[in-house]
């Protein structure tokens, strides 16, 4: 019998701003809470909401999760197989 496998994820990269961010985090929690919340948005990259904006430039979407006390700011490619973080808040 063939392997099920669940949905393909979104790849994630981070851009210049937000990889200085993650560089900054220390805390073991901040990093899990973090991690938490990429993968709510490697699974499904419409998770968030989007933010107001022109359609200039990609469009931006903010995950907020207040449980874990996360905010990301992100936009996914054309085809949503990468999601582009362009803010971490923890």
């Amino acid at each position: 019998m063939p392997a099920q496998h669940g949905p393909r994820r979104a790849q994630i990269a981070f851009s210049d701003s937000a990889a200085k961010q993650l560089d900054a985090i220390t805390s073991e929690a901040e990093l899990h809470a973090l991690d938490r919340a990429l993968v709510v948005i490697s699974v499904d990259p419409v998770a968030g909401e989007p933010l107001p904006g022109d359609s200039t430039g990609p469009r931006l979407r903010q995950y907020v999760d207040d449980v874990e006390r996360v905010r990301l700011l992100y936009w996914v490619t054309a085809l949503k197989t990468v999601v582009v973080v362009a803010f971490i808040e923890v």
